[in-house]
């Protein structure tokens, strides 16, 4: 018995050293507590305190998805690979994954040097890349009705016969939030939900590509639609701030002065900006009279544009100061590009906003006008209402692009999850931060810092008639406010399509949009 006591004693006096050991080494460890977790910190809630952290475990990233395909555009078989995957997008100092954030890339075969690589996301903020990829972009596209109605359900799929894919490499981007994408956990999805964080995480996702598939040396494009654009001229100049130069970005549908779209009290910009695309939209269901309709499209544009800066804008000025015969001429004016009656102007003190426009254009038919898509047309519950109860031309696409990304993805490109793909809101779980106090959000500055940075950069503004949500009007503005030097003002060009805010579901604007693109490409890579 005193044998085995002794035994007993020194196995547990060789327990007892090797915990000391263990316990002598783990308190060298800069984040050992007591307790085996994080030490606390003195001053955990004070800003700026320094909290230590454990180091990050090296986390097994999912390989991408690789997939072969082919595609006979105008005679011509394109033979291409798809990868499908995340970029990991980490915390620059601790080097924690943050975010993981979702991918389509579509490369050519055997391409030749020097192909060009564009990155392509649309807007929201919220929406998933799927609108430009399986709209205009990629090479395949949902099948709609020729002038982008909705057809009937089930849905197909076609080759994109203007894919962008025969001009250059396309990676498509849902940023966080968005599609696949998602913050790693709920309290960092914040970071990622405002303009600055949204730049960032999207700049770092591009430059991880460029490094990860060796395309650093190739020609670079960005193209972005709707808040896509406000991204992509942000994004201009974060790349080059990081050694990444641009070759051209295409904006479609174009918003970056937010001053020039959002109705609100004391800022009558919009009000002016949108008479346009009232008189286009007016034109367009033929409420105009016979002399207006028999003009262009594009001629009743440059009439109402006339109007709008050099009669409504200075009245609007002094509106409670113009004389009876100003205002008569005015409200005659008004009427006649827009379609609206005398009476309706005058009660609403000339301040038309574009819910009020879209219910009364039709209301005589008891229908309503889309925003996305001026062409469309609704029926609302309550006729009598003061705005539109939703948006017919969402509702026309919605359904389409929904049901078949998600076939797509699984059945052809071989990604199957059952994580919800977010095509447009839902991800985001935080009100979005504009980053501004008193003032709108406004990234044309920071790309006309990158347009003198990089004076090789072309832009191409793309823009509906029938475009109510981002008007064509107000880019042109937002442009002519940049005041740009003469030598750089000359790399904008602007193109104009008979559709709306996504010009590519109409056929006629799907072929000029990829014609435009073409030859946008082609000048921007000329010596």
């Amino acid at each position: 018995m005193t044998h085995g006591l002794c035994k007993n004693m020194k196995v547990i006096t060789l327990v007892s050293i090797l915990i000391l050991s263990q316990l002598a080494t783990y308190a060298q460890r800069p984040d050992a507590s007591p307790t085996g977790g994080q030490r606390p910190s003195s001053t955990p809630d004070t800003p700026g305190a320094q909290t230590s952290r454990p180091s990050p475990t090296p986390e097994r990233e999912e390989p991408p998805v690789v997939t072969k395909h082919s595609v006979t555009v105008a005679g011509t078989q394109l033979n291409y690979t798809t990868t499908t995957g995340f970029m990991p997008i980490k915390n620059a100092q601790s080097g924690e994954t943050e975010a993981r954030m979702f991918f389509i890339a579509y490369t050519l075969d055997n391409a030749p040097a020097g192909r060009p690589l564009m990155f392509s996301f649309n807007g929201g903020p919220g929406s998933a890349s799927v609108w430009l990829h399986l709209g205009a972009l990629g090479p395949r596209r949902i099948k709609m009705m020729d002038d982008g109605q909705m057809p009937q359900p089930p849905f197909q799929m076609e080759d994109n016969q203007s894919t962008w894919l025969a001009d250059t490499d396309l990676v498509f981007i849902d940023p966080v939030g968005t599609g696949y994408s998602r913050a790693v956990r709920p309290d960092l999805a914040g970071k990622f939900f405002g303009v600055n964080g949204d730049i960032e995480s999207v700049g770092d996702c591009i430059r991880m590509y460029l490094g990860r598939n060796e395309r650093w040396m190739s020609p670079l494009f960005l193209v972005g639609e709707s808040y896509g654009t406000t991204r992509a001229s942000g994004l201009s100049n974060w790349l080059f701030d990081h050694g990444i130069a641009l070759n051209g970005i295409t904006l479609i549908s174009t918003v970056m002065n937010f001053q020039t779209i959002r109705f609100a009290n004391n800022n009558d910009l919009p009000l002016v900006l949108m008479v346009p695309s009232y008189a286009t939209t007016a034109w367009y269901h033929k409420k105009l009279s016979p002399a207006m309709q028999n003009k262009s499209v594009a001629q009743v544009a440059k009439e109402a544009e006339e109007f709008a800066l050099n009669d409504y804008a200075p009245a609007m000025l002094r509106i409670d100061r113009l004389t009876a015969s100003e205002k008569a001429t005015l409200l005659e004016k008004f009427s006649n590009l827009t379609g609206l009656s005398k009476d309706f102007i005058d009660r609403n003190d000339f301040r038309i906003e574009l819910g009020e426009f879209n219910k009364e254009l039709l209301r005589s038919e008891r229908r309503t006008t889309g925003r996305l898509d001026s062409r469309f047309k609704g029926i609302d519950r309550d006729a009598a209402g003061d705005t539109p109860d939703g948006d017919p031309s969402m509702n026309a696409i919605r359904p389409p692009y929904t049901a078949t990304f998600n076939s797509y993805v699984r059945s052809e490109l071989g990604y199957k999850s059952d994580v919800e793909y977010y095509i447009l809101g839902g991800g985001i779980t935080a009100p979005w931060n504009y980053n501004v106090t008193n003032q709108y959000a406004d990234t044309s500055i920071p790309m006309k810092d990158a347009m003198a940075k990089n004076p090789y950069m072309k832009i191409m503004v793309c823009q509906g008639y029938y475009d109510m949500a981002t008007p064509f009007a107000a880019a042109e503005y937002t442009v002519s406010a940049m005041n740009l030097d003469p030598t750089l003002r000359r790399n904008i060009n602007f193109q104009y399509y008979e559709a709306g805010h996504m010009m590519y579901i109409d056929v006629r604007g799907l072929k000029k949009l990829h014609g435009d693109e073409a030859a946008f490409i082609a000048n921007a890579l000329k010596k």
